[in-house]
């Protein structure tokens, strides 16, 4: 009994040592500076992201979901997908949800994590490879 006491207090006082995940609710701007997304709640805890504005012009520019693997999801409007979803804070992050990239039709295990200069850190996983892209908040 006692070493269930004392385990309970260990975990107890890491938990309360680790930074909670930041604030990340308002708008972004994605890496290749073509697209605006919002962050807010979905639901509880969980955070999810929208196309909110889509700063990219010209001939060959979609306006619905073409490239989704699904084809009944092709006809989705661009304006209002939803890209980032199911995002839950973690330590100093958020983590278990996934990010859709309407360009490839591709989904992957991400997580969103604010840099040291306020900037947002999104990364996607495939398997064990993980790259990061570096989204600048909209003011």
């Amino acid at each position: 009994m006692r070493r269930r006491l004392i385990f309970a207090a260990i975990g107890t006082a890491c938990t309360a040592a680790s930074p909670p995940a930041p604030a990340l609710d308002g708008r972004w701007l994605t890496a290749d500076r073509k697209g605006e997304v919002t962050i807010s709640r979905c639901g509880g805890e969980v955070l999810c992201g929208w196309i909110t504005r889509v700063l990219d012009s010209g001939q060959g520019v979609p306006s619905s979901d073409v490239r989704n693997p699904d084809a009944r999801l092709r006809s989705r409007p661009i304006l209002g997908l939803p890209v980032l979803t199911g995002f839950r804070p973690g330590t100093g992050e958020w983590t278990g949800g996934r990010a859709y990239d309407p360009k490839t039709g591709s989904s992957y295990r991400a997580r969103l994590a604010r840099n040291g200069d306020g900037s947002l850190r999104v990364t996607g996983c495939v398997l064990f490879v993980c790259l990061a892209q570096r989204w600048t908040r909209i003011r």
